[in-house]
């Protein structure tokens, strides 16, 4: 690849000249189909025009050439996983961890694993991306819990703090706590978020079970009561507003089917409980993405020299 042009659209990416980005980094994959090219423009398709195919192909070209940078490897390992195509990125970022481990290339294989049933691998994997009271903490921790390690699971659950730079949030501290039966430690991690977190019957119904688990009858009652009031006053708020083109009656109505099924979610819930039913925790994977343009200036990366 030319690395003038290389240069140039770089030069316009940073300053903000899309178009002109965009042509330039073609103009160079005109001028040579080589690992720089390839993965740039695959970069640039994924990450600024949302056309995934176009840089999946782009990638598994550049891939084929044998590169000795992970940068390639990585953008298609993340972009595999994105897809869901767990066992296509599990080779790929094994690869690109080979040629140089990275917390994004850990997190990313850590995901494809943990969907592929690999929970030991996962577990280990999210470990190394991890930083504390993060995501990849959060996932890691789950993924201990899944495989029976409750005592490890708890231990590290116990260091999560607000504190920490990355803290994953106290809805998901409890989510696991939860998950591990500590019910009081549960409760305590819920009514913290209850006031900045936006209410869903997800994790909602999961407070209230662990308050019921907590003998805590009628604060769990109050919480239901108060989750139907306020799904409520949203459907009377829905009902009210005015459609238009970016929001038609259509919308209207499949906002307003979903707003009554929260609702009844909520009014229903207590009843479920006492009948056995365990409201399941809903856990995804989160996928982690960094620059990988060879001759970023930004991050300082030198043009690819393979």
């Amino acid at each position: 690849m030319s690395t003038s042009t290389n240069r140039k659209a770089i030069e316009c990416l940073e300053h903000n000249e899309y178009d002109a980005a965009l042509a330039l980094f073609q103009e160079a994959l005109n001028e040579s189909r080589d690992v720089q090219s390839l993965n740039n423009l695959a970069w640039v398709y994924y990450h600024e025009e949302g056309d995934i195919e176009a840089a999946l192909n782009l990638a598994k070209e550049a891939v084929e050439l044998h590169p000795t940078s992970h940068f390639p490897y990585s953008l298609l390992g993340e972009m595999l996983v994105q897809k869901e195509r767990w066992e296509e990125a599990s080779a790929v970022l094994a690869d690109s961890i080979a040629i140089e481990p990275s917390r994004e290339a850990y997190n990313n294989l850590a995901a494809a694993k943990y969907h592929l049933g690999e929970w030991s691998e996962a577990a280990d994997l999210f470990l190394k991306s991890a930083s504390p009271s993060d995501y990849a903490m959060y996932s890691h921790i789950y993924c201990l819990i899944r495989l029976g390690k409750s005592n490890e699971a708890k231990h590290k659950l116990d260091a999560f703090s607000e504190q920490d730079e990355d803290f994953v949030g106290e809805v998901h501290a409890a989510e696991l706590y939860l998950e591990l039966q500590c019910f009081a430690e549960a409760v305590r991690w819920y009514e913290k978020s209850w006031n900045t977190y936006y209410k869903t019957p997800d994790w909602v119904c999961r407070y209230i079970y662990a308050l019921v688990q907590t003998n805590a009858v009628e604060d769990a009652l109050k919480i239901a009561e108060a989750c139907i009031n306020f799904k409520q006053e949203d459907i009377q708020e829905e009902q009210a507003e005015v459609c238009s083109e970016d929001w038609t009656e259509s919308d209207k109505a499949s906002y307003l089917i979903q707003l009554e099924k929260e609702k009844q979610q909520y009014a229903q819930i207590m009843n479920r409980i006492s009948t056995g039913f365990v409201p399941p925790m809903k856990f995804t994977t989160s996928l982690s993405s960094r620059c990988y343009l060879f001759g970023c200036s930004r991050h300082n990366y030198p043009e690819y020299a393979g």
